[in-house]
């Protein structure tokens, strides 16, 4: 499918937001916002994405991606994995209560959607074995190999924000210790704030504080980077990528890339795939839920 094939309507649930669009032949040409209430129930959760759609105009039947932070095991069920993020989703059918409700629809990971997105339409188009890392609440990440998109039925297939990283230290919503995500995601970035200090600074406002050139915030932007950077060395040592792309709020914040770039660049070239901003921006994980959901629909 050609990306000028795509119409419909698609959701990108997050661990900050909801985004909801109508896509025409390939483009968003309206799309809502509303904050992720992460301590509501998946009932309160379907409300919320149903609504959205309602405003835009969707119809029972419509052809429909979903994208959610978490997990989405081979049943179409859908678990948080940092419960931090999501505390009260734990194995709601969302496949089955989607279908009920608003009829022909399909459920992903948001990262896997919008790494297929940018395999097929975007910054991975001339790469191979692709990953696509998404820097923001979270961090998640989709990898596709000689052009498809690696599925698990565990669903925990791209989560590599979860993997243990030498930049990290301490607890993870996981479950785990020393992760990616604890260290380089919005919710470690406010944590690490917090700790140097400076409590109730969300990423945006460490961001911003590094950008005025306060030494604190710099080094906490500096270190999410750098693990961000050695997971990209990981990762192209496990899967042999030959490009990589990074999206996200605080991914594609300004001058954000410019750091994780130099950070790889202390990594043996091997271990140095090419390594770009998402190209589809905010608009990928929408795309690719959509294209997802005509994918699956046609098998």
């Amino acid at each position: 499918m050609e990306l000028a094939d795509l119409g419909g309507f698609a959701v990108d649930l997050g661990g900050t937001k909801i985004a909801a669009a109508r896509i025409d032949s390939g483009r968003v040409v309206e799309r809502l916002l509303a904050a992720t209430d992460g301590m509501a129930g998946p009932e309160a959760q379907m409300d919320a994405m149903a609504g959205l759609l309602t405003r835009l105009g969707h119809t029972a039947g419509a052809p429909l991606g979903v994208g959610v932070a978490g997990r989405i095991d081979g049943a179409g069920r859908w678990c948080a994995v940092n419960r931090d993020t999501l505390s009260a989703i734990d194995g709601f059918a969302l496949q089955d209560a989607l279908r009920d409700r608003l009829g022909a629809a399909t459920c992903c990971n948001d990262a896997a959607a919008a790494a297929l997105a940018e395999a097929r339409f975007g910054a991975g188009r001339d790469a191979r074995n692709f990953a696509y890392l998404t820097v923001s609440t979270g961090i998640g990440g989709g990898i596709v190999l000689g052009g498809r998109l690696i599925e698990s039925e565990n669903g925990l297939a791209g989560h590599a924000g979860f993997v243990t990283s030498r930049h990290a230290e301490g607890p993870c919503g996981s479950g785990r210790r020393d992760t990616v995500e604890s260290v380089a995601g919005g919710r470690g970035i406010a944590a690490a704030a917090a700790a140097r200090g400076h409590p109730g600074q969300d990423a945006r406002a460490v961001i911003e504080a590094a950008k005025s050139g306060a030494a604190w915030a710099e080094d906490i932007v500096a270190t999410s980077a750098r693990a961000v950077a050695s997971l990209i060395g990981d990762l192209a040592a496990i899967l042999g990528l030959d490009g990589v792309a990074v999206g996200g709020s605080i991914g594609l914040a300004q001058g954000y890339l410019d750091r994780v770039r130099a950070s790889l660049a202390d990594e043996p070239p091997l271990f140095r795939p090419a390594l770009q901003a998402a190209a589809l921006g905010h608009d990928g994980p929408l795309l690719g839920a959509l294209a997802l959901h005509f994918a699956k629909v046609s098998r």
